[in-house]
Formats: C-alpha cells, sequence, structure tokens
C-alpha cells in the first residue's frame, strides 16, 4: 500500500510539472518595452512593427507595449530598472548600457569607423557577443544592436569648421564618458542632460548647443532652439535592444525564440529606415531654417588622437587595438 500511495503521489507530481510546462508553454505574456523618442521617430515606428510582427508570429501569446519618449525614466533609468527586472525591454543608448560593461562605450572612439556597414560588421560579430556577455551579471540580456548612427554638433553661436570653433562652448552630451572626453579634448564644456530634458535646456540658453545623429536632431525639432548644424560625424553609436533576464527566464522556448528573431530582424529594418533618411532629413533641417556645413573632418580625427590613448588605459590597449582593426576590415 505504502509503495503504491508513494508511486501515486510521484506521477501526481510529475503531472503536476508537465501541466506547469504546458502552461508556460500557452500563457499569453505582454511586455513593456520603454525608450526614449519621439512616436514620430523611426525608433518608435520599427518597435511598433515589431510588437506587430511578434504578435502574429507567436499566435497572440507574446504582446509587446511600446512607451515612447522616456516616459519610463531616462534611458539610465530604464537600463536600471531592466537589470531589476522592473522593466521588460528597452531599446537604450550606448552610454546608460556602457554603466554595465564600460568597454561597450568603446565602439563611440572618435572616427572609429569610416561608414554604418563597419559598425554593423563589429556589433554583430563577435566582438559585438563579448561586450554583450557581461550584462547578464546584471540582469541584463542584449537581444540586437539597433542604429543611432553617426554624431553631428548643433549650437546657436557659430558654424563647427574646425575645432577651435568649439572653444568654450556649453555642450549637452548623454551620460557618456568617452563623447565627454571627445568634447573636452576639442576645448568645448560638455555636461550630459537627458534628451528628454535637452529641447527646454536649450530653448533656456542652459545649453550652446548638442550632439546627435540628423533623425534625433530633425524628430526632436530641435531646429526651433538651434540655428547651425556642423557635419562632423565624430563618432557612431548604437541602441542596444536590451531584455531583463528575469522577463528573459519566464518566456517559453517558443516565446523566446520569436523575441531573439524579432530583436535580429527589426534592428536590420531600423538601420536602413536610419541610413536611409539621412539625407532627406538634413534637408528638413535646412528648410526649417538652419544653416549646415561640412566640417573639416581631418583637424577634428587629428586633434581627437589623444583619446584613444587615454581609453587605452581604461579598455586595455590590446582590446582598443581589436576593436580598431575589427573596424577597419
Amino acid at each position: 500500500m505504502k509503495k503504491l500511495l508513494v508511486f501515486l503521489i510521484v506521477a501526481l507530481m510529475a503531472t503536476g510539472m508537465v501541466f506547469a510546462e504546458g502552461q508556460k508553454e500557452t500563457s499569453q505574456v505582454t511586455l513593456s518595452l520603454g525608450h526614449g523618442a519621439p512616436p514620430s521617430n523611426p525608433r518608435h515606428t520599427v518597435a511598433q512593427k515589431m510588437a506587430e510582427w511578434v504578435e502574429e508570429e507567436s499566435d497572440g501569446m507574446l504582446k509587446i507595449e511600446i512607451v515612447p519618449s522616456e516616459t519610463l525614466g531616462s534611458d539610465r533609468q530604464m537600463a536600471e530598472s531592466v537589470g531589476m527586472g522592473t522593466l521588460d525591454l528597452s531599446i537604450n543608448s550606448q552610454g546608460p548600457v556602457s554603466t554595465f560593461n564600460p568597454k561597450m562605450a568603446a565602439i563611440g572612439l572618435p572616427f572609429l569607423f569610416e561608414t554604418p556597414e563597419d559598425a554593423y560588421r563589429v556589433l554583430d560579430g563577435e566582438i559585438g557577443q563579448d561586450l554583450a556577455e557581461p550584462l547578464l551579471d546584471d540582469g541584463i540580456r542584449v537581444l540586437s544592436y539597433w542604429d543611432n548612427g553617426f554624431r553631428h554638433i548643433t549650437n546657436n553661436k557659430r558654424p563647427i569648421n574646425k575645432p577651435a570653433d568649439l572653444d568654450g562652448l556649453k555642450i549637452r552630451t548623454p551620460e557618456d564618458k568617452i563623447t565627454l572626453a571627445i568634447f573636452k579634448t576639442l576645448g568645448a564644456n560638455p555636461a550630459p542632460l537627458a534628451f528628454g530634458e535637452l529641447p527646454l535646456a536649450l530653448s533656456q540658453g542652459v545649453f550652446d548647443g548638442q550632439e546627435n545623429p540628423i533623425t534625433n536632431i530633425y524628430f526632436a525639432k530641435l531646429y526651433e532652439v538651434q540655428k547651425y548644424i556642423s557635419l562632423t560625424g565624430h563618432k557612431y553609436e548604437m541602441c542596444p535592444l536590451i531584455v531583463s533576464e528575469d522577463t528573459w527566464q519566464k518566456l517559453s522556448a517558443d516565446q523566446q525564440n520569436v523575441l531573439q528573431e524579432a530583436a535580429q530582424k527589426f534592428a536590420v529594418m531600423h538601420r536602413e529606415e536610419n541610413n536611409k533618411m539621412q539625407d532627406e532629413l538634413l534637408g528638413e533641417l535646412e528648410k526649417e531654417g538652419m544653416e549646415s556645413n561640412q566640417a573639416q573632418v581631418k583637424l577634428f580625427r587629428e586633434a581627437t588622437k589623444s583619446v584613444y590613448e587615454t581609453f587605452k588605459k581604461d579598455f586595455g590597449a590590446d582590446f582598443v587595438d581589436q576593436l580598431v582593426e575589427a573596424a577597419s576590415k
């Protein structure tokens, strides 16, 4: 009788585990995804397309709610929330995510990449994987690298043709130590500020200028508060699509597969959209009254060489050399 009772208990437990696993496979899950761009930005419109695709591919078992415009906090706050498991997903920024692995900031070394394709090749390869792995210790999984693009300078004082034109200008930057180092080296007075607070700060004269990709400049309507845009392309930045590891482990294998495939598929779409819009949006900025100029990039590249030596001490000379070699292939 005791043997029979033990057998029945084990059988019931096994049945319960199978049922629980079945529930995991079939239960509907809704995830929240926060980002800092306005609804008009391709980051948001492509994220919406991704959410539609995920819901369709999962037969409605996995849904994503997109929350734009830093509604859920700054990029730094959203990255921390993802790590704590209080936010499921974020299309974040390179600087804040680099606080969890400082080497990730090295992607933004000045003039590291000649073309966007050079950056994508590095990020989608072994180096990108190596940069993402340490974030798991902080509860963050990198699903893919979306595009932020090459950054340019806007300001209200004068066109920026050569490094000396930046002398004394107060420039808003993201919370990124390489960007801060670049502008200090060039003679500016840089300081970080959340992107959502930038238009008001510029309108109030708290900063003379800022630096961002053309897409961000246009869709944040910075042409309303800035006169000059100078095409420096001084650094490239990516936008990591990150998921809470707590959230990831609660998803079924099928849901994980759909989410991972979506992250990669729509990263490619976002890159294509960003690149396609650059020339068009520059023309729109000019129509809105901004004056554009092509900076003397050779002078800026020469002036920022010391930034590499500074960060070789932080990241290790071997890693920086490996990164430079990979970017130039």
